[in-house]
């Protein structure tokens, strides 16, 4: 689990100020960050572009071009000169042992993209745009410096962006390389460390990068124990009874030692497929979680406040999130597992605001913070290409997900393994991060096109095994 922030200026600062470091120490260590990355990858003599800004993001990029000058055939880019102080230092710098500025755009084996890191609040001009996409174009491996130019601090594209193969972020974690818009940007993510070590660099901080090793898994240790000792999940199985199907065998699969489905009213069961493991019933008792919403409809409407009155955690999922009865059920153990359709919905009967599924989608970690603080003690998974889980004002993202997982039943699947664990006592937080967890890493097993819900269940018996 690795610690992120909205900026990072502030620990900057503290290295000015606390640790008698300057601008141009960090400026020489984010540089040859980058450097050893190009090493690694491109062999010496090839051709690396580098396109740098005018500011401090672009004196980056110069030193870089300086380090490299002699190794590789460096070509500097500087499309709206250079302005701040260090930027034209360190041209001079560059320079001075033989580098000069080009014109005219070079066919290269590395590009290196340095225009704009983090800071960025207002869309790029079409002189940048159409640079950028030039660099899309070109056909070599790609770095960003810092975080791709175009994207901003919401980590929304202003409007384009550059699309990198790797970027090297300077000192710390941005959460703007994590958002949905993000992801197919990024690439690979690697950290430079800017003179002093992570742990003197960084202070408190209140947004953590999930990452597959954190994956906890409910293995059984103990062996004098039987089917009671792992909990009894219901599932409330409605108008679409698959979805509820799809929940109660995934919690089954990952370790509950009871599952019972439940049907209700015009919801009857009678010629559904229901796995002979997975046992039915008609009373709310028993349980020691609940999992409904999914494909639930109005078939449990009458029966919402005999639910609410139920002491034990549960995962509300889909069709709750248009109830305004969903409203009673926040002050109690839950986790919520909206998709951004769901979760503006959900804004609006909690009186925190209309927005639209674009809205949502543009202000992820705003909107979801909002939620946590005003109600702290619920456990919030907003789905998406990276799933963010809010509690009691702390945001984890899971960015091991991928396409594979945008197939229905998807998030039926992860709503039956959250409600597993809850099952077997697990605290609701960590139940929603490793279940979001197993989700993730269960879609890797199969070409991105090919995954299944029940391909996922299958694979839930391999997450962790590696």
């Amino acid at each position: 689990m690795k610690p992120a922030f909205k900026e990072v200026y502030q620990f900057d600062k503290k290295c000015y100020e606390e640790y008698k470091l300057t601008e141009d120490i960090l400026m020489e260590h984010a540089a040859y960050s980058m450097a050893l990355e190009i090493y690694k990858r491109v062999p010496k003599n090839s051709v690396v572009n580098i396109v740098a800004g005018p500011g401090n993001n672009g004196a980056d990029g110069v030193t870089l071009a300086r380090i490299l000058i002699g190794d590789y055939h460096v070509n500097l880019y500087m499309p709206l000169g250079a302005k701040s102080e260090m930027c034209r230092l360190q041209l001079e710098r560059y320079k001075a042992v033989g580098g000069k500025v080009e014109n005219e755009y070079k066919k290269c084996d590395c590009l290196v993209d340095a225009i704009f890191g983090s800071g960025l609040k207002r869309d790029l001009n079409e002189e940048i745009v159409s640079v950028v996409n030039k660099m899309n174009h070109l056909n070599a491996l790609k770095i960003a410096c810092d975080i791709p130019t175009g994207i901003d601090d919401n980590g929304n594209l202003r409007p384009v962006a550059f699309r990198a193969d790797i970027t090297v972020t300077m000192g710390a974690e941005k959460i703007a390389l994590y958002s949905d818009a993000a992801k197919d940007y990024v690439g690979e993510i690697i950290k430079a460390d800017l003179g002093v070590s992570f742990t003197k660099y960084i202070h408190k901080c209140c947004y953590y990068i999930l990452e597959k090793e954190d994956l906890i898994t409910p293995i059984r240790k103990k062996q004098n124990t039987h089917k009671r000792s792992y909990g009894h999940l219901g599932v409330l199985v409605g108008e679409k009874p698959g979805a509820g199907i799809l929940a109660a065998t995934a919690a089954f699969n990952y370790g509950c030692g009871l599952v019972s489905v439940m049907e209700n009213g015009k919801c009857k069961m009678e010629n559904l497929n229901v796995p002979y493991e997975i046992m039915k019933t008609d009373k709310l008792e028993n349980f020691t979680a609940l999992a409904f919403g999914m494909g639930m409809g109005d078939c449990f409407d009458e029966v919402l406040d005999d639910i609410v009155k139920l002491d034990i955690p549960m995962v509300v999922d889909a069709d709750m999130f248009y109830k305004k009865e969903i409203a009673k059920f926040l002050d109690k153990k839950v986790v919520l597992t909206p998709h951004p359709k769901e979760f503006a919905s959900l804004l609006k009967i909690t009186g925190l605001g209309e927005y639209s599924v674009r809205e949502v989608q543009k202000r992820r970690f705003e909107l979801t913070e909002k939620f946590s603080e005003k109600y702290p003690g619920v456990v919030l998974l907003l789905k998406g290409a990276n799933k963010i889980i809010a509690y009691n004002k702390k945001l984890f993202i899971d960015p091991n997900g991928d396409v594979a997982l945008a197939k229905g039943g998807s998030g039926d699947v992860l709503a039956g393994i959250i409600a597993s664990l809850l099952a077997q006592k697990w605290h609701p937080l960590k139940a929603a991060i490793h279940g979001s967890l197993a989700h993730s890493l269960a879609g890797h097993y199969e070409p991105n096109f090919a995954l299944t819900p029940t391909k996922i269940i299958d694979n839930l018996c391999r997450v962790g095994s590696e």
